[in-house]
């Protein structure tokens, strides 16, 4: 039964695209969400985030939100006019989407009763959305506004992590300010760093995901290009080093009696690739193995930290924890996302389907949690 007062369908409006350089991947995954919506129990609304931020009605057609001849997706090429723009409610006691082109008059789109958000990286999974979706009273599927933050800063995920508790990998931070007044001292921090936990090291950007801007850097002759490739993405940039062991995932989801952790997923080694890159997670599909072959007490201890991780950063509705089962036996948390992939090959519904909830039932939830959650403090 629905637990809309009304005896209408609820409306989903489905935002995707977005402004950072994981786009693609938000195209990707808005279209797998919307090939699984329930049409029977839901009204869907898709609305596109160009790359140069502009809101934009487009065609519900998931088959044109895919990879095709390894060329990505964009909100663009689906975009039903190239300068209509939709417009949320600024007022919390309306819920009507509003659509308007130039010369046109406004043309009302309906309510909308909660926003399913897939968008990945900055201006969209950093709380920077849900920030506005709470200004104009809506519910929305994920995490809030400070959880959404923190999964996105790698820099503030592992301080929370650590200040819980929970155990994670050696790192050092590059503000922007200290590689651009003084990159030499940045550069002997670095290999400060290095002396203390060994080459190689990874450079990333500090807030994105997809493992954009991602470089494994053997020694000092690499480290400025890998940094400016890491800067490309985002200012701050952050140095980890090399944790030998497995690559463990785990899902965790939002139930009525609290979240729930899936049966975790292995990443094998990837031999076409130096590690877990974005060609090799999208482009070459690197197959996850689900369940991970682990012993029962490795699954349940993985499982209980991807719960800890999620409650720790107060996360909502889903997260992917992301581990390294070191050679020591002991798991270290690498990252969090707050707005996992949801692509065919993704490994969040994998865990999902594997665990015993299917794809349409798992986007289903989402949907119902985010129903049930008011806006605001909670």
């Amino acid at each position: 039964m629905s637990i809309q007062p009304s005896s209408r369908k609820p409306r989903v409006a489905v935002v995707f695209g977005g402004r950072s350089s994981e786009h693609a991947i938000s195209v990707l995954t808005a279209g797998a969400v919307l090939s699984a919506i329930d049409r029977d129990k839901y009204d869907v609304l898709p609305i596109g985030i160009t790359t140069d931020g502009r809101w934009a009605l487009t065609a519900d057609d998931p088959s044109r939100m895919a990879i095709a001849d390894r060329a990505l997706p964009s909100v663009e090429q689906l975009a039903e006019s190239s300068d209509g723009t939709v417009m949320l409610p600024v007022d919390p006691a309306s819920r009507e989407v509003v659509y308007s082109e130039p010369g046109s008059v406004p043309k009302a789109l309906g309510d909308v009763d909660v926003v399913f958000p897939v968008l990945h990286g900055p201006y969209g999974e950093d709380g920077t959305l849900q920030g506005l979706l709470e200004l104009s009273g809506v519910p929305y599927v994920g995490s809030g506004v400070l959880a959404s933050a923190v999964g996105m800063d790698k820099e503030y995920m592992k301080r929370v992590f650590i200040s819980f508790g929970l155990p994670v990998g050696p790192y050092v931070v590059i503000r922007p300010r200290e590689w651009e007044n003084d990159p030499a001292a940045a550069r002997k921090a670095v290999v400060d760093f290095a002396a203390d936990h060994g080459w190689p090291v990874f450079v990333k950007p500090a807030r994105a995901g997809s493992s954009m801007g991602i470089s494994k850097v053997e020694d000092l002759a690499g480290l400025d290009e890998a940094i400016e490739e890491a800067r490309r993405h985002d200012p701050k940039v952050l140095v980890e080093s090399l944790l030998r062991g497995r690559e463990i995932e785990c899902g965790v989801l939002e139930f009525e009696d609290g979240p729930r952790a899936s049966v975790p997923a292995e990443i094998p080694p990837v031999t076409a690739h130096d590690f877990y890159d974005f060609e090799a997670k999208y482009i070459d599909s690197a197959e996850g193995v689900v369940p991970a072959p682990l012993t029962p007490e490795q699954t349940a201890e993985v499982q209980r930290l991807a719960v800890a991780a999620f409650d720790a950063a107060s996360c909502e509705g889903l997260v992917r924890a992301d581990f390294f089962l070191q050679d020591d036996g002991e798991f270290v948390i690498n990252e969090i996302n707050t707005m996992p992939g949801f692509t065919p090959i993704s490994m969040y519904p994998r865990m999902w389907q594997e665990s015993g909830v299917g794809y349409a039932e798992l986007v289903d939830r989402l949907i119902q949690a985010a129903l049930r959650r008011p806006t605001g403090l909670r």
